[in-house]
Formats: C-alpha cells, structure tokens, sequence
C-alpha cells in the first residue's frame, strides 16, 4: 500500500462476521483474520434467542472456526462494564475463549472497558502462550506495565492525537517501545480533526507520527519497532 502498511488484521467480533471474513481475507494477500464474541455482542449470541446454548457450545464453535480458517488470534473479545449483559455472563463467555486461546496456542485480541481488575484476574487463571493485545489501551502507565509483564502489547490508536487524552499520550511515551503496536480500529474510533469521518488504515502513519513525537524519536524508528512487534504478536 501507499501508505506503507503490508499486513492489515481484522477481528470478526460476532459469530454472523466469522465466515464471510474468512472468505475475504482469503482473497487479499498479507490481510489476515481474528474471531471471537466481543462483549457487545454476548447477549445476541448466547441464550434462547442466540446462536449458542451456552458458553461451551461458544467455544467448541470458535475452535472448530479458528481451526478450519487459518485464523491468526482470537478476538475481540473481553470485558465490559458499560454494556447492559450481567458481568458474570460475560465472564463466561470470555473463560470459553481463553480456553480457546489456550488450547490452540493463539494470540488474544483484548477488549476491556471498566473492567481491567476482572479481566486481569481471568487472564492469570489460564495459560497463555501466546498473550495477546489490549485493543486501544487508555490506561495508566501501572497498568500498561502489568498486562506487558503478563505478555500482553499495548494497542495505540488515534486516541493519542487528541491532547485531552492526555494519561494515555503520557503512557504510551514512558512505556518500552517493544509494548507498542499500531492499530486503527477502522471505522472506528477517528483522529482528532477528522471527527465524524470514516477511519482507514491509511492513518496508520499519522498515529505513527504522533507517536514519535510524543516520544521524541524518528519516525522511522516508530515504523520499525513497531512492525517488528506486531509480527512477533501475530506471528506473521
């Protein structure tokens, strides 16, 4: 791409995403895809009304999935404390993919809003080879340094080029460098200025200079450490 980017991974976050993105990163060389049931979409998934009886029938799904599709992670999928499902239901939903992960050796694909004391609890109760990612990690440099200690990278997006962030500007300049990935979360989750528009990977190298910026390094260094630390996270 112009852009530099070479690898694109997209997590498909319900189970109706799994399949059509396996097709189409199939189709498009060095994209790669994730799957798993993200905290938002616990509730339409499981129960009476969902596509799954329980939890364990969740995660014997997802394996055969991930299995089949040369699927690279597991994810997104965590805790939230902000949405309407009972926290306990989500705890087991996310239990049966850290069994998933566990067993298949995979990465994780984290994500965690209002509930990283929860989540970390969980993460310790499984082995996990691989670690994984905190999808856009706005936390304290505290925090940041447990979940890299537990080994887990640190997901940096556009949140960093809006000066109101500013525990998560600070952050992501004191943590090590090999903590780091990049991540745009398209569509999602726009840069300061372009509020109200459609994200796109194409403004990876925006973040990218932010982020050396707030570092005080070169760019290129950013480029570098930071590719090399997404291939090691996904393998790639």
């Amino acid at each position: 791409m112009e852009s530099g980017i070479s690898n694109l991974i997209i997590p498909g976050v319900c189970k109706s995403q799994w399949r059509p993105l396996a097709v189409l990163v199939d189709s498009h060389p060095g994209w790669y895809a994730a799957a798993g049931i993200h905290p938002w979409w616990v509730a339409k998934e499981t129960g009476p009304s969902g596509g799954f009886a329980d939890a364990a029938q969740l995660g014997l799904a997802l394996a055969e999935h991930l299995s089949q599709n040369h699927c690279i992670a597991v994810g997104e999928c965590g805790l939230d404390a902000a949405v309407d499902t009972p926290i306990e239901i989500q705890k087991a939903v996310f239990k049966a993919q850290l069994e998933v992960a566990s067993e298949l050796k995979l990465p994780l694909i984290l994500h965690v809003h209002r509930a990283h004391n929860e989540l970390i609890k969980l993460l310790k109760q499984f082995h996990l080879p691989r670690g994984g990612v905190v999808h856009a990690f706005s936390g304290s440099e505290q925090l940041a340094m447990d979940y890299w200690k537990m080994g887990f990278y640190l997901g940096v997006g556009g949140t960093i080029t809006y000066t109101r962030a500013a525990k998560t500007r600070h952050t992501v300049s004191q943590v090590p460098l090999e903590s780091l990935v990049l991540e745009s979360d398209a569509p999602d989750m726009p840069l300061s200025g372009r509020q109200g528009q459609r994200n796109s990977p194409e403004n990876l190298p925006l973040i990218a200079a932010e982020l050396a910026k707030l570092r005080a390094v070169p760019l290129q260094e950013i480029a570098d450490k930071t590719r090399i630390n997404t291939e090691m996270l996904f393998s790639l």
